[in-house]
């Protein structure tokens, strides 16, 4: 087998691993948004595997009466405040772990990690309690806190390997010529780490975008989007919601995630030195 064959069985191969993974990827979305606005008739017509037919019914009636569309606003809400109380207190820990020698470091780092094992069910009647003596319960505020819980042991981890891949001999170059090294973090070392910063962004938003067991134990009025839909669902039919339902519920979970990670990919595609037009 010559080196031309060789490099053309290669190529095949990887383009054949790229096409499985974007197929893995992309036919449940198709299939969501399809089956999403398919009518009944097509849905249940055995002998139609792509629908012909399509109605926005399904789609309105989750959005705008059983309450869906403020579940949006409710989980758009909470993934703000989760960001950005994640980011005030993470990036400030993981730049001076980063940056910084102290003792027992690597035990503030393994401890760090350590706050993910207790599993959240576990705590949820003690999280209860504490929040109905500090009147957290059934607050976007208390489902942020929770979430901000969960997100801030990676966004500090992730930080931390984001400013050791930023040279200290800039922020030092920076101090030499005046500034302070508050002003060197945020003139020198924050621009180089926002590809990073954006990326950390993207996995707390979609984090808490996702999470439903803590959403769905402390509210019950002002619910995020996925406990919103687990209500739905579990509420229709006692508790067997026909399958167009799901989808058109898959579809309205899917599309502002989506949306989001769409606008925020070039500073996580620019974290490897790619650049988008």
């Amino acid at each position: 087998m010559n080196d031309e064959t060789k490099f053309l069985l290669k190529r095949i191969a990887f383009y054949s691993v790229v096409f499985t993974f974007v197929i893995w990827v992309v036919l449940p979305l198709i299939v969501a948004i399809l089956y999403a606005f398919s009518s009944k008739l097509d849905y249940y017509d055995p002998s139609k595997i792509i629908p012909t037919h399509f109605t926005k019914e399904y789609v309105q009636i989750i959005l705008f009466t059983l309450g869906a569309w403020d579940g949006i606003k409710n989980s758009v809400i909470v993934a703000l405040i989760t960001i950005l109380i994640s980011f005030a207190l993470g990036v400030p820990a993981g730049y001076a772990i980063a940056k910084f020698v102290f003792p027992a470091k690597d035990t503030l780092k393994l401890s760090i990690v350590a706050l993910r094992m207790f599993p959240i069910p576990v705590m949820a009647i003690p999280l209860v309690v504490l929040y109905i003596r500090l009147r957290l319960v059934d607050t976007l505020l208390g489902v942020a806190l929770a979430h901000t819980a969960m997100a801030l042991p990676f966004v500090v981890l992730i930080t931390s390997s984001i400013f050791a891949g930023v040279s200290k001999e800039y922020e030092e170059a920076a101090m030499v010529f005046g500034l302070t090294r508050l002003g060197s973090f945020l003139k020198i070392t924050l621009p180089l780490a926002l590809p990073g910063l954006a990326a950390a962004a993207m996995f707390t938003f979609v984090m808490s975008w996702n999470e439903v067991f803590v959403a769905s134990v402390l509210t019950l009025y002002h619910r995020t989007l996925p406990a919103q839909i687990l209500s739905i669902m579990a509420g229709s039919s006692g508790g067997a919601a026909p399958d167009y339902y799901r989808f058109a519920a898959a579809f309205i979970m899917t599309i502002p995630a989506m949306i989001f990670i769409f606008f925020a990919r070039k500073y996580l595609i620019s974290m490897w030195g790619i650049t988008l037009k």
